[in-house]
């Protein structure tokens, strides 16, 4: 290791210098030149805010590891205690970015989710890895899934409680769509409430609801404390479906150009990094489990992480389509048919009156040109199609060409 290299790296732990190999930090030259050069970033520190939730990872290792520092920044990860801190602290420029609901950023920008503010989707941080939880009580009545939710639910009238973590957010599209493919109506059968994801599992230990949609450790931690269990986890929902972005606003980007292009950039190592090896996994849930992050054990994090899932009925099922942060890079690309799609669904849900346009939007907010730049900066290679095609659990299938015709076509909607 050079002397420059290791003054680079003097600000970090031993498990930074540990990593600089495989996350690719050498030659310690080029990291300077590109640190110093036209393409130096305009803000060297940069706070990027997260919620405690396994999906922060690839931010804060991206520090961490100091693979911030080989971009030319210094990345502060500032945990937050809710999705509508996160959105306030966004727009007034308390925060740089932040790790946040993909659907969020769309809302904000759409003034759908409070304040109206253009906003920008710079990168994908994770596809999968949520899960719907529902009560124990629910459980032992033979509510285990969708169809036997919904039997219980017309057999047993009364209010039933449903949380998710942001009204236009992904926990609550997720919530929605199982519930709609199960034949309840998410407004009309049942109530839906917001409550932030690291206060689920106590509020369902009170008997605060009967389910929640929230992404891991939550669904992990009600199994472990014997209050919940795993209906099903949103994959199955939709095999990598997009889910935490790197978010922020659009004047960021047009007055730090450089700056998000270099924190893009790390972040996409990072997740390079993660999913490289069972080890980076457990180092990263061991990192990522402390107080100062997500502030839970680490085997709470570290089984679903591999893909060892359990429903806590006695069930365990080795699910290959776990959280992913990188896959070879296919996790990462902001799709525009992605947007489009919680567009879709927020017309859906009446969070939208008129059908917006959807492609216009999207590539309002979805910075691809950016991503491309730190794509190749980071030396990850891109898709040729700013679209892609999936099949959801019920059969529909979603590619951005007809979006109104998507949106119009869902038999139970508001």
């Amino acid at each position: 290791m050079t002397d420059l290299l290791k003054t680079s790296l003097n600000r970090r732990t031993v498990l930074q210098a540990a990593t600089v190999g495989a996350v690719g930090i050498s030659p310690a030259l080029r990291a300077a030149v590109y640190a110093q050069g036209s393409d130096a970033p305009e803000k060297k520190e940069v706070r990027i805010g997260f919620i405690p939730l396994t999906d922060c990872a690839s931010v804060v290792m991206a520090s961490v590891l100091g693979i911030d520092q080989k971009y030319g920044v210094k990345i502060i990860p500032t945990k937050e205690a809710s999705w509508a801190g996160v959105r306030d602290k966004l727009v007034n420029g308390e925060l740089d970015f932040a790790h946040v609901l993909y659907g969020l950023v769309y809302g904000v920008h759409m003034g759908t989710a409070g304040p109206k503010k253009d906003m920008a989707v710079l990168m994908s941080l994770n596809n999968n890895g949520q899960a719907i939880t529902l009560s124990k009580k629910l459980a032992d009545k033979g509510a285990i899934d969708g169809p036997s939710l919904a039997r219980l639910m017309a057999s047993e009238k009364r209010d039933y409680t449903f949380a998710q973590t942001f009204p236009t957010g992904t926990h609550a599209m997720w919530l929605y769509y199982w519930l709609a493919s199960a034949g309840i109506n998410p407004f009309k059968d049942a109530r839906a409430i917001v409550v932030p994801p690291p206060q689920m599992v106590a509020n369902m230990r009170v008997g605060s609801m009967d389910g929640f949609c929230v992404g891991e450790p939550w669904g992990h931690r009600a199994i472990m404390d014997g209050i919940g269990i795993t209906a099903t986890t949103t994959q199955d929902i939709w095999k990598d479906h997009p889910e935490k972005v790197l978010g922020t606003t659009a004047d960021f980007v047009k007055q730090y150009p450089n700056t998000a292009r270099a924190v893009t950039a790390a972040i996409l190592e990072a997740g390079r990094w993660i999913d490289a090896s069972l080890a980076n996994k457990n180092k990263m849930a061991e990192t990522v489990a402390d107080k100062s992050y997500v502030n839970t054990s680490v085997d709470a994090i570290n089984q679903r992480i591999m893909g060892r899932y359990q429903n806590g009925l006695g069930k365990t099922w080795d699910d290959p389509n776990y959280m992913k942060f990188f896959n070879d890079g296919a996790v990462n690309f902001p799709y525009l048919s992605d947007g489009m799609w919680f567009l879709t669904q927020h017309k859906r849900w009446g969070l939208i009156k008129d059908h917006p346009d959807y492609l216009g939007i999207a590539k309002q907010i979805n910075q691809i040109d950016l991503y491309k730049q730190a794509a190749t900066a980071a030396k990850v290679s891109v898709p040729k199609d700013v679209m892609r095609s999936s099949k959801l659990m019920d059969g529909t299938v979603w590619d951005g060409k007809d979006p109104k015709k998507y949106a119009d076509s869902f038999k139970i909607r508001v």
